[in-house]
């Protein structure tokens, strides 16, 4: 079972949403986003972990975010993720500690992704005793242009001597797949795929 990884659309400002949902649709990332969160070897599946309000962001219609074990964090023991027949491909923890430390234990874990929101990315990014609890990776898909107004933002951490991109070979190697290279557009969205590792970090394959 691989390191925490960070998967994320941002713009250049870090802005990652704006009163409970994305301000952009673009369904070249959306497929992008489940390709790389699905993608594992045969008896094996990765683990996305959010938090209770990207949890509710999701339309229902796609909850649990199928072919995933979906962990929501909450405070609230009681938050019940469905109103009527429970997934089992879903649960719920207090906080990721717990949850990792539960996971740990499972031999059919590939990936941990964190996918939102923002107080478990910066968890994630802090520094931590436990290597398992701190991110070595950044999937980011950076939104260039037009620049989106949003009231929540991911942690300004990249651009210094911690994190380094990775090149365009290493980030298709790691996914496991050919990755769309440079500035991409879609509907009036001009964005890159980008790969982020911290700079003591070596960069796996996808199949490790």
């Amino acid at each position: 079972m691989s390191r925490l990884t960070l998967i994320v659309a941002a713009t250049t400002k870090n802005g990652i949403g704006q009163n409970g949902t994305m301000p952009w649709h673009i369904p070249k990332d959306l497929a992008y986003f489940s390709q790389v969160t699905t993608k594992a070897p045969a008896n094996q599946m990765n683990v996305v972990f959010m938090g209770r309000a990207t949890w509710e962001s999701i339309p229902l219609k796609f909850r649990p975010l199928k072919n995933r074990i979906n962990v929501v964090l909450s405070r609230n023991n009681n938050y019940e993720l469905f109103s009527k027949d429970k997934k089992p491909s879903t649960v719920l923890f207090s906080d990721v500690k717990t949850a990792v430390d539960t996971l740990a234990s499972q031999d059919n874990i590939h990936r941990l992704f964190i996918i939102g929101g923002t107080s478990l990315y910066q968890e994630a990014l802090r520094p931590s005793h436990c290597a398992m609890m701190q991110a070595d990776c950044i999937l980011l898909t950076r939104l260039h242009a037009p620049e989106f107004e949003c009231d929540v933002f991911f942690p300004d951490v990249l651009g210094g001597a911690e994190w380094r991109r990775a090149s365009h070979e290493e980030h298709s190697a790691w996914v496991g797949f050919e990755v769309p290279e440079g500035i991409q557009q879609e509907g009036g969205v001009e964005f890159e795929y980008q790969m982020w590792v911290r700079s003591h970090s070596a960069v796996a394959s996808g199949d490790t």
